[in-house]
């Protein structure tokens, strides 16, 4: 059976300038993302992780090259064209959570719902069912200084999925966490792929969090190494 294919990347670059000096994060870099692949993605620091990530998620745009979402080019599409089409298709995670202080765990991650056409009650079931899913359904009335850590980083994940997204796009999300937290919050993220069958793209620093991945590849020179994960 063919994998569907949910992202195309074609001969990416992408280059800052820097005085008069261009300098090139990565050339002519290819990669295919199917729908339901879970990647992660390691290098050295500088070698262009994060930026690739915001490149899938629409937030930055390559110098040259194509983007392909489901066949369509995203890199062409206009400011406006890319907020809704991250609204509908792209759930993002942080390493330091990004949660609004002032808001409960359920107001946090009903934020993302705000941008759509549902009515108070829907949001409130789909909110609900999000922290059910993350194992925090006890903590909707807490705000984030109330909450551990990796509780803060599971609420972040609830309002990552809570409007159904095809696509994760994890920037570290264990970074910050104790061994024990960061590997219930990355047996959370295999179950969003493994049951609910969600695509992710992980970007880690972490060889054991990578193993939680179905494969890894390493930037590095502006080119992709594709590794074997060890049990």
């Amino acid at each position: 059976m063919t994998a569907e294919r949910l992202f195309d990347l074609k001969s990416i670059s992408k280059s800052f300038s820097k005085g008069k000096e261009s300098i090139a994060i990565f050339e002519g870099l290819n990669m295919v993302i199917d729908k339901g692949d879970f990647v992660a993605i390691m290098g050295p620091s500088g070698s262009g992780k994060t930026t690739l990530l915001n490149m899938l998620g629409g937030v930055d745009k390559p110098t040259k090259g194509e983007i392909l979402y489901a066949g369509k080019g995203i890199e062409k599409y206009s400011e406006g064209q890319l907020a809704n089409w991250r609204a509908a298709h792209i759930g993002f995670i942080f390493q330091f959570y990004n949660l609004m202080p002032m808001l409960t765990a359920a107001k946090n991650v009903e934020l993302p719902l705000l941008l759509k056409k549902m009515s108070s009650s829907q949001r409130k079931k789909s909110v609900a069912a999000a922290l059910e899913l993350v194992g925090l359904a006890d903590r909707a009335k807490h705000k984030p200084d109330e909450l551990s850590g990796g509780q803060q980083q599971r609420v972040a994940i609830a309002r990552a999925i809570v409007s159904d997204p095809d696509l994760l796009l994890c920037d570290e999300p264990t970074g910050d966490l104790d061994r024990a937290t960061a590997t219930e919050i990355l047996e959370t993220l295999q179950l969003l792929n493994k049951d609910f069958g969600k695509t992710i793209v992980m970007v880690t620093h972490d060889p054991a969090a990578a193993k939680y991945a179905k494969r890894c590849v390493h930037l590095d020179k502006g080119e992709f190494v594709e590794k074997e994960l060890v049990a």
